[in-house]
């Protein structure tokens, strides 16, 4: 019996951090992302045997194998005999550039859509906690700061991740146990990928690094992303105001990491559409705090005691055009 008392108590643990009830006290919808590899159908075991509310389940074929649509019809064939409803969502225009980046921004417009229609409260996905340490490792790799040190997040939206507490050889060891044999996407083993390259080698590596140890630091870390996020929007409130076309911040004594938060609060104000990137945030910071006056993305930023942010004037080149 694959689906022991450990088991159980554990994905349910898992459940109760995303803010779903479990058992007997949900009632509404999920709705599932399968994609038929281990860590998915796994997932998709789990819910069926501990969820009482309505399970929903769909595979994105992006259209990039051809494999891909032999694989979802696979995950529609289980899922039938597991009786959850099941559908394919394909993207309506081919996917390129970064294919990654670009797969993943299609899968969950595409993801968000369906669970509309299906008027699922969540959508669930199966990352877990080896995909919790590459991400961390990427991530340090690429100097990021607390809010990127905290990894996957359980909770993003309506998007819940309640695995993030196993680690890829139990999810594999729930399908083997229950006479599933898995989908192994070849794209899984492609070293264009960085992700594969960092899977690679942390299978060579042989430090102690524990994918469930990177869990509870992320975890952790993720709390005091929301911790700081809190004061700052409480901060804002008494240090940020918006006059016309502009922004004013009081920074005084505040520590760096707050003042980076409302840094950026202040210049969505003037300039909502706009991701401002760590190293321009971390240089904004600097020139602010020495009284000088920069620019970051459109937004003309004064330093000094007082923090002054307003549209940047239009470059010459600029008003030639209009």
């Amino acid at each position: 019996m694959w689906l022991t008392p450990d088991i159980k108590t554990k994905f349910l643990d898992g459940v109760r951090r995303c803010g779903i009830a479990s058992g007997s006290e949900y009632t509404s919808s999920i709705g599932l992302a399968v994609s038929g590899g281990p860590d998915s159908l796994a997932l998709l075991l789990l819910a069926h045997r501990c969820f009482n509310g309505s399970i929903f389940a769909a595979t994105v074929d992006h259209q990039l194998r051809p494999e891909a649509a032999a694989e979802a019809a696979f995950v529609g064939q289980l899922c039938a005999k597991l009786n959850i409803p099941h559908v394919i969502l394909t993207p309506q225009e081919p996917i390129t550039g970064n294919i990654q980046s670009a797969a993943r921004n299609v899968r969950y417009g595409l993801l968000e859509q369906w669970a509309d229609d299906c008027k699922c409260q969540y959508i669930v996905t199966a990352h877990h906690a080896d995909d919790q340490l590459e991400t961390i490792l990427m991530r340090l790799a690429r100097g990021s700061g607390i809010d990127g040190l905290s990894g996957v997040r359980a909770i993003n939206g309506r998007i819940v991740r309640p695995l993030l507490h196993f680690t890829k050889s139990e999810l594999t060891q729930i399908c083997e146990d229950a006479g599933i044999t898995a989908i192994q996407d070849p794209s899984n083993r492609d070293l264009d990928f960085d992700r594969v390259r960092m899977r690679e080698w942390l299978a060579a590596s042989p430090g102690p690094l524990s994918a469930l140890c990177a869990a509870r630091s992320a975890a952790a870390l993720a709390d005091a992303s929301a911790a700081l996020d809190w004061m700052a929007d409480k901060l804002a409130l008494e240090r940020i105001k918006k006059q016309s076309h502009q922004v004013t911040l009081y920074p005084g004594g505040l520590p760096h990491e707050l003042q980076r938060r409302l840094l950026l609060y202040a210049l969505l104000l003037i300039e909502p559409e706009t991701v401002h990137r760590g190293a321009a945030i971390e240089h904004g910071l600097n020139s602010l705090s020495a009284g000088k006056t920069i620019t970051l993305g459109n937004v003309l930023c004064q330093g000094g005691s007082i923090w002054r942010f307003t549209p940047a004037p239009l470059r010459a080149s600029a008003k030639k055009t209009i």
